[in-house]
């Protein structure tokens, strides 16, 4: 709790009656000082009667007097000094905020009780789920360790047979001089030098092929794959039979070539 004591400020003799004595001297009432002051009329009339108890604090009362002095031109400074003024004292600090000790060994204990609970309900259900996982897992560990801490012959012997044979010598490569066979050439073959119609036929009349070629196209047949053979323009074709140019004159009219190819690979116009 705070308290504090302002004393009243003691007015000296003869400083009411100096400024009353000055205001009718200058002809002004309490009412035309008030204007100028900005001072109720009750107040300056407090002054002039040394009631200053009615004006407020000594603060207040010393403004007061030294404008009322200003105005008048009167001296107030003497009275001043002359005037008791009590000086406000400290505030008495009064603690309503004091714990007993047994109290605040209580709430200590408390609140390390509280932590503590806390700790548990945290901890113990982490500590029971990583247990189980726990045993095998120790279990595994030392079976491993001691199939390597004790060896035996029977593993020393597996390991013996698990060890790969030596890999065999390996004989060098002799490169062979001899000559590798040379491709075949195909028995009849068909080369154009431009676009022609073609008709390609087998032994048994089945159609090999029948379609419209274009220059640089190339055809080629085994013994015994064609049967009979019609060349749309004959001079746009050469015509080799086992690596020989045939001569298509014999089996032409106009610009169209036909003939027959016989299972001794001779060759006959067609007759119509």
């Amino acid at each position: 709790m705070m308290q504090s004591v302002v004393g009243d400020v003691s007015p000296p003799q003869g400083c009411g009656e100096a400024l009353r004595s000055a205001r009718e001297q200058a002809g002004l009432s309490l009412q035309e000082v008030g204007q100028r002051l900005k001072m109720p009329a009750k107040v300056l009339q407090a002054l002039e009667a040394g009631q200053w108890d009615q004006s407020g604090g000594a603060v207040f009362v010393r403004g007061q007097l030294r404008s009322y002095g200003r105005l008048l031109k009167v001296d107030v400074e003497p009275f001043l000094q002359q005037a008791d003024a009590a000086v406000a004292r400290p505030a008495e600090l009064v603690s309503h905020t004091h714990t007993p000790r047994v109290q605040y060994v209580f709430e200590s204990f408390k609140r390390r009780a509280v932590y503590v609970v806390l700790t548990l309900v945290i901890v113990t259900p982490v500590w029971m789920a990583l247990r189980p996982s726990a045993g095998p897992a120790s279990d595994t560990a030392t079976a491993s360790l001691d199939l390597v801490s004790a060896p035996s012959a029977a593993g020393k012997d597996a390991s013996d047979a698990v060890r790969p044979a030596s890999r065999p010598r390996a004989e060098p490569y002799v490169a062979s001089m001899a000559s590798l066979p040379r491709a075949s050439t195909p028995w009849l073959s068909l080369s154009f030098k431009g676009d022609s119609w073609v008709e390609v036929n087998a032994p048994d009349g089945s159609r090999v092929e029948h379609a419209l070629l274009r220059a640089g196209d190339q055809r080629r047949y085994a013994q015994g794959e064609v049967g009979r053979v019609k060349l749309g323009d004959a001079t746009a074709v050469e015509v080799q039979q086992a690596g020989s140019t045939v001569d298509l004159a014999p089996y032409q009219r106009a610009n169209v070539a036909r003939f027959t190819v016989s299972s001794e690979g001779s060759l006959a116009p067609v007759v119509d």
